[in-house]
């Protein structure tokens, strides 16, 4: 199990094949594709990220792709999990939407990325300072039906939240990405059998804006 996907993590690269024209081997577990993603984190906050041969990689994925890691995550503008992982073509099957709600066009997707594409891993990341939870535990009333729909799901993390000290805003992203993380596996039997088959893994992911550092969460 990945211990902590940041800076001053130990990171070991194993085994892990992209789908760049890359075989699949049985080789390939969580551990090793965690290892890989905080390495590519590694690379991203200390600025010297890999080169990807773009060019090269876009013609071996025309025909298929198998991302072995699937990525529920923010909408937010500065954190593309691409960029925070320093992934490459074909690396990574990124779901988003604002405040990552596992909504069923997301458990869908996810879904889908597990049983046809045969990722491995999912994971749930939010972010410091997420927009979506501010706005849902500031308890204003949404502008219209589609807003309510981003910040209603959120709305039980806010009690981790003491509205007089906006510093606990923190608790509540964390919470929620919690709650997101097991309600994969509640509302979703297909990620619920695959994951018990031991053949899934669903990990809770923190995004801190003033170092680009990702954390993995307790479960």
């Amino acid at each position: 199990m990945i211990r902590a996907l940041h800076a001053s993590a130990v990171f070991v690269v194993l085994i892990f094949t992209t789908s760049a024209g890359a075989q699949q081997t049985s080789k390939v577990t969580a551990g090793n594709i965690g290892n890989d993603l905080a390495s590519g984190n590694h690379r991203f906050v200390i600025g010297k990220t890999a080169p990807h041969d773009f060019l090269a990689q876009r013609h071996a994925l025309v025909k298929s792709q198998h991302p072995q890691v699937a990525v529920l995550s923010c909408s937010d503008s500065r954190v593309p999990p691409e960029l925070v992982f320093d992934a490459s073509l074909g690396d990574l099957f990124v779901v988003r939407s604002a405040g990552e709600d596992d909504d069923p066009l997301s458990i869908g997707s996810l879904a889908y990325a597990v049983v046809h594409l045969g990722s491995r891993v999912i994971v749930v990341m939010g972010h410091q300072s997420c927009g979506a939870v501010t706005a849902a535990c500031s308890g204003g009333k949404s502008e219209s039906v589609n807003l309510d729909a981003v910040v209603t799901p959120i709305a039980a993390s806010c009690a981790k939240m003491d509205p007089k000290r906006p510093e606990t805003l923190d608790l509540a992203v964390r919470d929620h990405i919690h709650r997101v993380a097991q309600e994969l596996r509640v509302q979703s039997e297909i990620l619920r059998k695959v994951a018990g088959a031991g053949k899934l893994t669903i990990i809770e992911a923190y995004y801190s804006l003033d170092t680009g550092g990702v954390s993995m969460l307790p479960n």
